[in-house]
């Protein structure tokens, strides 16, 4: 029997090749415990963008039963665009669920008092409608800025390409975030709506001296309220 300290972390993967890097939402060293993995056949990127598919739904409805039949303490996925389906995912298994980074934001914004800064895959299918899902209200400032035309994470994340290169693209992270601030000085956070955008951020954090939040920060804060530490004596 596992104990309760030992139970992982669900994560249902989308169908893709790419290399999974340290900080990357399906790497097993991104986190201070385990996880379980769940590939999604047939759920490619493609697919998950795009709100609002039953099929889709369908596919994750299957995957989230299967990962919580195996114990775990939540389920996420790996990619933030899947908020789209938050409301349906939560009330249909007993566990945790949060499926986008993109429900840090309303957190963020009271936190900072400042606009957010979304880094997404795709700005390009990125719409109110994944913000609603995610509880984020049309009160709520954010300014959005998409990878899709940097090269480097272009072929390696949206091509589905065999190799990654981390240089390459913390530089395009970096260039996105730094053109959002010199539009929107009054941001006062990132929110990386991708989720294999995780091990740039130190790079956001050390250049422009903002927080920067995604979906390990959200794996963790999760877990923390669902293993709370001890503080008192017990006999």
């Amino acid at each position: 029997m596992r104990s309760l300290q030992e139970k992982p972390l669900g994560i249902m993967q989308l169908d893709t090749r790419f290399p999974r890097i340290p900080g990357d939402v399906a790497n097993p060293k991104s986190y201070e415990f385990p996880i379980i993995i769940k590939v999604v056949s047939g759920a490619n990127f493609k697919k998950a963008e795009k709100a609002g598919d039953p099929d889709v739904l369908a596919l994750f409805l299957e995957a989230a039963l299967e990962l919580e039949s195996q114990g775990v303490f939540a389920i996420t996925t790996s990619c933030g665009f899947l908020a789209a389906y938050q409301r349906e995912l939560a009330s249909s298994v007993n566990v945790p669920v949060f499926l986008s980074s993109l429900l840090q934001i309303p957190m963020v914004q009271i936190m900072t008092g400042g606009r957010v800064g979304i880094v997404t895959a795709r700005a390009a299918t990125f719409t109110d409608e994944h913000l609603r899902a995610a509880g984020v209200s049309s009160d709520i400032l954010t300014a959005v800025a998409g990878l899709e035309n940097m090269p480097a994470f272009q072929e390696c994340v949206l091509a589905d390409g065999p190799k990654i290169d981390p240089e390459r693209i913390e530089t395009e992270v970096l260039e996105a975030t730094g053109a959002m601030l010199k539009h929107h000085s009054d941001i006062g956070a990132f929110v990386f709506e991708c989720h294999n955008l995780a091990p740039y951020g130190p790079a956001v954090v050390e250049a422009f001296g903002k927080p920067v939040f995604d979906i390990i920060t959200l794996a963790h804060f999760v877990r923390d309220g669902v293993f709370k530490r001890g503080f008192l004596p017990r006999s």
